[in-house]
């Protein structure tokens, strides 16, 4: 199972996120809820780094299946945006297979 959890301030604002664990539908290579969680996680960071100047630290352990993004500053309106559409594909994609992709809230 995937495990992503979000980082969210008391304000609201969010810190950041990990994205853990191989989701666990099919073999690799074969995993297209693998597939479809990765490239909603890149197309946001290359959105990230495209159409905004917002701060921000990707790192990143494929061996383990394990991407980290902290926000070194406060995310722009446009990040907030692209953001906010990450957590909704991702929210809409649990529901549908919720025994391969976990996705949690987590106040710092």
């Amino acid at each position: 199972m995937t495990k992503i959890t979000f980082y969210q301030r008391e304000d609201g604002s969010y810190q950041g996120f990990d994205s853990c664990g191989h989701a666990g539908y099919a073999q690799e290579g074969e995993d297209i809820v693998c597939s479809a969680i990765s490239a909603l996680i890149i197309n946001f960071v290359n959105s990230l780094e495209t159409f905004t100047d917002d701060d921000y630290q990707v790192d990143a352990d494929p061996e383990n299946a394990v991407i980290r993004v902290v926000f070194t500053g406060e995310l722009s309106e446009e990040g907030n945006l692209l953001l906010k559409s990450l957590i909704l594909g991702l929210s809409s994609m649990e529901e549908e297979q919720d025994q391969y992709l976990d996705v949690i809230f987590e106040e710092v």
